[in-house]
C-alpha cells in the first residue's frame, strides 16, 4: 500500500493546452480516491503521470514520500487498469495473468500459487483455460483486473474500467470493487466521469473542472455541501437546480416568491454582493395542494422512475441557469423529485413550498459558495 502525493503538479501540452494547474492532492496509505469531472478536466491526465505514462511538467508527484517524476513506469510498483481491458489476446486467461510475475521472473511455483488465488478471489477459475475472444466484457474486465492483482502492487491506478460495460453489468462490478478493496486494502485511484461510480464506490471524490481541483470531500459531504456552483450542477442525477437570487433583509428573493432564511441559515452567510446562485436539489421542494405554494407553474415534463418520480416545471419569474448536461428540451425548467410514482399529467399546474434548510446559496460572480457547512 501507498500514500500518493501531488504537489502542486501541472501539465502543459506542446500545442499549448494546460491540462492540469497546480494540482495538491494528499491521498491517504488504502484509500481508494475517486477522480471525477467532464471530458476534458484532466482526470485521466493526472492518473496518467502517477503511471508514469505522462511526464509532468511541474510540480511533484511523490509515492510513500519518494519523488518519482523520473521514474519508469515499471519501476513506480503501481498497477493500472485501462478502459479497453488491454490483455493479450493470443494468451490464455492464465497466461494473461501471469505475465507480469513471469516479467518480474518469479519461479513457475509461486507464479501458478497466485494465479489461482487471484483467480478464486475474482471468481474466474473456470476461464483459466479460455482465451479472450471467448469472454464477455465483464469477464475481459476481471480478467485484466487480475493482471492488476497479481502484482501485489502498492497502489492501483483505474482509467473507467468499467465505461464499456452494460448498465446491469456496471452495478454488478462496482459492488465487485467495493468488496476487492475492502478484502486488498490498496490505495486505488479510479478515474471516471459517471458520477454515479464516483459517489458510490469513493471513499472521498476529487472533482475538477478545466484542470483544477473543485472539491476533495466524501460523497455525503460533496451531495450536500457543494463547494461551488459548479460541483453543485455537476454531482447528482438530476443536478441541483441552479436559480438566480438576490439577498433581501426577508430571505433570498427569487423574482417568482421571496423564500424566508431561517435563522440557522441566515447565521451561515458570508457577507458578499447580494447577487446570489441558490442552489435546491430536486427533493428541496414540498408539494402543497391547491394554490398557497410559494411557487406554482405547469409541468412540462414527467419521468416516473418507478419509486420516484421527476417533475420538470416552468415558472414564471424564476431564473433557472441553464446546465450543460441538461438536454435542451429541459432548459429553463425547475427539477421536482417525488419519492413515489404519480397520477400528475403534462400540463397541470402544482404548488410547491420550499424546504429553507435545502437552500444552499453561491456567489452570484464567483460560483462560489456563501454557506459555510454545518
Amino acid at each position: 500500500m501507498a500514500i500518493i502525493e501531488f504537489d502542486k503538479v501541472s501539465k502543459r501540452f506542446d500545442h499549448g493546452v494546460v491540462a492540469l494547474h497546480e494540482f495538491d492532492l494528499r491521498i491517504d496509505d488504502g484509500e481508494f480516491m475517486i477522480f471525477v469531472g467532464p471530458s476534458g478536466c484532466g482526470k485521466t491526465t493526472a492518473l496518467r503521470m502517477v503511471a508514469g505514462l505522462e511526464e509532468i511538467s511541474s510540480g511533484e508527484i511523490r509515492i510513500d514520500g519518494k519523488v518519482v517524476n523520473r521514474l519508469e513506469p515499471q519501476d513506480r510498483d503501481v498497477a493500472m487498469v485501462f478502459q479497453n481491458y488491454a490483455i493479450y489476446p493470443h494468451m490464455y486467461v492464465r497466461e494473461n495473468i501471469a505475465f507480469p510475475l513471469r516479467m518480474q521472473r518469479k519461479g513457475k511455483a509461486e507464479i501458478a500459487q497466485r494465479v489461482n488465488e487471484v483467480a478464486a478471489l475474482l471468481g474466474i477459475e473456470a476461464l483459466l483455460e479460455r482465451k479472450p475472444r471467448e469472454l464477455s466484457g465483464g469477464q475481459r474486465q476481471r480478467v485484466a483486473m487480475g493482471r492488476a492483482i497479481v502484482r501485489h502492487p502498492r497502489a492501483f491506478l483505474m482509467d473507467e474500467p468499467l465505461s464499456n460495460l452494460d448498465a446491469k453489468l456496471r452495478i454488478q462490478m462496482r459492488v465487485e470493487l467495493v468488496r476487492l478493496h475492502r478484502r486488498l486494502g490498496v490505495t486505488t485511484i479510479f478515474v471516471t466521469h459517471d458520477q454515479t461510480e464516483a459517489m458510490t464506490l469513493g471513499q472521498r471524490v476529487t472533482v475538477l473542472n478545466q484542470g483544477r481541483i473543485q472539491q476533495v470531500a466524501p460523497p455525503r459531504q460533496l451531495y450536500a455541501w457543494p463547494a461551488n456552483a459548479f460541483v453543485a450542477g455537476f454531482i447528482g442525477s438530476p443536478p441541483m437546480n441552479l436559480l438566480r437570487g438576490r439577498l433581501v433583509e426577508s430571505g433570498v428573493d427569487l423574482g417568482a416568491a421571496v423564500i424566508p432564511l431561517p435563522p440557522s441559515v441566515r447565521s451561515r452567510v458570508a457577507p458578499g454582493a447580494p447577487e446570489v446562485q441558490v442552489g435546491l436539489r430536486p427533493e428541496g421542494f414540498t408539494m402543497l395542494p391547491g394554490e398557497g405554494g410559494a411557487l406554482r407553474g405547469p409541468i412540462e415534463v414527467i419521468e416516473q422512475l418507478g419509486a420516484e418520480s421527476y417533475l420538470y416545471l416552468r415558472i414564471d419569474g424564476l431564473d433557472v441557469i441553464e446546465q450543460t448536461d441538461r438536454p435542451g428540451e429541459l432548459t429553463g425548467l425547475l427539477c421536482v423529485r417525488l419519492n413515489e410514482a404519480t397520477d400528475l399529467r403534462i400540463g397541470e399546474s402544482i404548488s410547491l413550498a420550499v424546504r429553507p434548510e435545502q437552500l444552499r446559496l453561491f456567489d452570484g460572480q464567483t460560483g462560489i459558495s456563501r454557506l459555510a457547512a454545518e
